[in-house]
């Protein structure tokens, strides 16, 4: 759980409306707050505004990619320790890397279940808590 013991603000950045959509009840499921963003311009004015505990992020989008979005936010030095988990719907040993490159936590490929989604939550957000 995120601090007082409420969910974690979770930014979910995806140009996909049904990835975006399960995302959003599996998380709210799991108890957390949700926020939403179509692509990389859409999530950075969001990362700003309401300052996500942990960030998943589509690979592949118009405009700006998974990888520029996730070093724009790591760039930031607001920003920095915010977990980023990348999404894609390919299982690649090189977009891990290149996530990682970028500095991102983790990878989960698409599609997810509510379990790999809520586990990550759990996993990074704690991370994220420890930081602040």
């Amino acid at each position: 759980m995120g601090p007082n013991g409420s969910g974690y603000k979770v930014l979910v950045i995806d140009d996909s409306n049904t990835i975006r959509r399960s995302a959003e009840i599996f998380l709210k499921q799991g108890g957390h707050e949700v926020l939403l963003a179509e692509d990389g311009f859409d999530a950075l004015s969001k990362v700003n505004d309401h300052k996500p505990h942990l960030i998943f992020c589509d690979i592949l989008m118009p405009r700006l990619d998974g990888y520029q979005t996730c070093a724009i936010i790591k760039r930031n030095a607001h920003f920095s320790k915010v977990p980023v988990v990348m999404l894609s719907s390919k299982d690649g040993v090189f977009d891990k890397a290149r996530g990682r490159m970028v500095g991102s936590q983790d990878y989960l490929t698409k599609p997810f279940t509510k379990d790999q989604l809520l586990q990550a939550v759990q996993q990074f957000g704690i991370v994220q808590q420890e930081v602040q």
